[in-house]
């Protein structure tokens, strides 16, 4: 992913990465969204479909590991476009003010320790756009209960702020923050550490081009899994705080309660494929279109 003048000359090629990455990963978003959330998923959620028959048929064919994978790529899909537009803009301000808030900082204030360059924009970015999203957020992951009967975000905005006030709309936040700002920095440093350490691709080789792509999927790969093994306890609290609108401290008792320590891996697997597959494909998405548009 570019860095220094790169994020400067290539803003459109970070919001297409975005966008191109939230949309091929909002299926997986779901299923991890159900998982970390305990919503049960019963057949009931297919209500509405076109194709609700053949869709409840391979639900109670299928595994139930496999049932909430069938749910999330199966219509109906509540809330798809405020989604997609959430997690592009989040995406892209995040790792586009990441890098480019590197170079000004580098640029503007030379004598710093290297770790503030890196830490310093992931973290103010993230708190921001994590503030700034929560009520998109919070009605969102509302919508993927397969026992919910909202059809869109604006009715789960208005549900919220009916049941709960204005308040209610940030519920979580706290929650979100430790989870957002952990997961992005750690996939910033993570990032920035491969980029350091690979060795470069030869610009002598015949297959440069595809040389810099792999080394850019290594990178890529290796910063997803590290944010996304690390803040997976984080979504659990902060998707249970949303289902109860219990406070941080409440939630976490009530999980201790009923799962133990055990709650820190629910929905880990779904979590590893829903968080780091969109962090790396980001990352891997704008190195490519970076890659194309220098090339032309």
């Amino acid at each position: 992913m570019g860095g220094g003048s790169l994020a400067k000359e290539h803003p459109f090629e970070y919001i297409g990465a975005s966008a191109l990455s939230a949309m091929i990963n909002y299926p997986l978003w779901r299923a991890s969204a159900m998982g970390q959330s305990g919503f049960r998923v019963t057949a009931s959620a297919f209500q509405g479909s076109s194709s609700s028959a053949l869709l409840s048929g391979i639900f109670t064919a299928v595994p139930s590991s496999v049932a909430p994978y069938v749910v999330a790529f199966a219509p109906p899909y509540k809330g798809m476009a405020a989604t997609i537009c959430g997690m592009t803009w989040a995406r892209a301000a995040i790792f586009w003010g990441s890098d480019r808030g590197k170079e000004l900082l580098q640029s503007n204030f030379p004598q710093l320790h290297p770790s503030i360059y890196t830490l310093t924009p992931p973290l103010v970015v993230s708190v921001m756009v994590q503030c700034v999203n929560q009520p998109i957020v919070r009605a969102s992951i509302t919508l993927q209960n397969p026992e919910s009967q909202l059809t869109n975000i604006r009715e789960a905005l208005k549900m919220i702020y009916r049941e709960y006030g204005v308040r209610g709309l940030w519920h979580g936040t706290s929650a979100g923050i430790l989870k957002t700002v952990p997961k992005y920095c750690t996939a910033i440093i993570v990032k920035d550490y491969m980029e350091n350490r690979l060795p470069p691709s030869d610009p002598q080789s015949p297959t440069y081009q595809t040389d810099k792509l792999i080394r850019s999927a290594l990178k890529s790969a290796t910063a997803g899994l590290a944010g996304a093994i690390l803040t997976n306890p984080l979504d659990v609290i902060r998707n249970e705080m949303f289902k109860t609108n219990k406070s941080l401290v409440s939630t976490v008792n009530l999980l201790l309660d009923e799962l133990g320590w055990k709650f820190i891996v629910r929905g880990m697997g779904k979590n590893l494929v829903a968080v780091s597959i969109p962090v790396a494909s980001t990352i891997f998405f704008t190195d490519a279109l970076i890659q194309m548009s220098s090339e032309q």
